[in-house]
């Protein structure tokens, strides 16, 4: 919840002159809903910053008074969506199976899911990880077609290090996007696939080339690093280098 529409215009153009080359990666902003529409205006002249919804409802229409389905979300201008954000998860208590009919409601609609997956401290502590994960895993992806699932998104963000300072180890995110690579790999089967695996938890400039270079992290999903667009702006910067 931060960014309205005003904020949301200036935080892209104060962004747009920091960076004024178009990134070599893919950036992919995910304003508040109410600022999808303000951000896509402003963003028109650089087509390599996409747009994403932070949550949607598996509907495409009804009485849901409050909700937004994929269909009002792609009309706003994203393209993209979160889908099992750990705040989702732990706040609102989306389960697995919710994200499996938010993972099909995107896809039915056009927009590229974004399935976060992640462990707690607790469940890390106890060993949990792979299996935690590779559950959230195999559940978002459940009702969508291989093809489907080959073009989407998996984020890894373990909640321990969400909005902590915390920051798993470039080892420790290697090695569960290593396992999480090797389940897609099995579920997608001979499908040729290249489904990015980002990892996100208290990413900031001082950590991210670090986390980019660790084998098997494809990107990275920023939190409170990415409110500020001098801090984005360098962490957008790290990624191009490493592209």
């Amino acid at each position: 919840m931060h960014l309205g529409p005003e904020e949301a215009r200036a935080f892209i153009t104060a962004f747009a002159a920091r960076s004024p080359t178009p990134a070599r990666g893919t950036v992919i902003i995910f304003p508040s809903a109410v600022s999808l529409d303000a951000a896509r205006i402003v963003a028109v002249g650089r087509p390599d910053i996409r747009l994403g919804a932070q949550n949607i409802f598996w509907e495409d229409t009804g009485a849901y008074t409050g909700e937004i389905s994929a269909p009002l979300a792609r009309a706003a201008g994203a393209e993209f969506v979160l889908v099992g954000h750990s705040e989702r998860r732990h706040i609102f208590g989306e389960t697995d199976e919710e994200t499996a009919r938010k993972c099909e409601a995107a896809v039915r609609s056009g927009l590229i899911p974004v399935l976060c997956v992640g462990e707690t401290l607790a469940q890390r502590e106890s060993g949990e990880t792979e299996r935690v994960v590779l559950r959230q895993l195999h559940a978002g992806l459940s009702r969508l077609t291989r093809g489907q699932a080959a073009g989407s998104l998996i984020a890894y963000e373990p909640v321990w290090a969400i909005g902590t300072g915390r920051t798993a180890t470039p080892q420790d995110a290697s090695a569960t996007h290593g396992a999480l690579r090797a389940a897609l790999a099995v579920i997608l089967d001979a499908i040729d696939h290249s489904v990015p695996i980002l990892y996100g938890g208290s990413v900031n400039p001082g950590n991210a080339a670090a986390l980019l270079a660790a084998p098997h992290v494809g990107g990275l999903l920023v939190g409170g690093a990415s409110l500020d667009p001098v801090s984005w702006a360098a962490i957008v910067a790290a990624g191009s280098a490493r592209t």
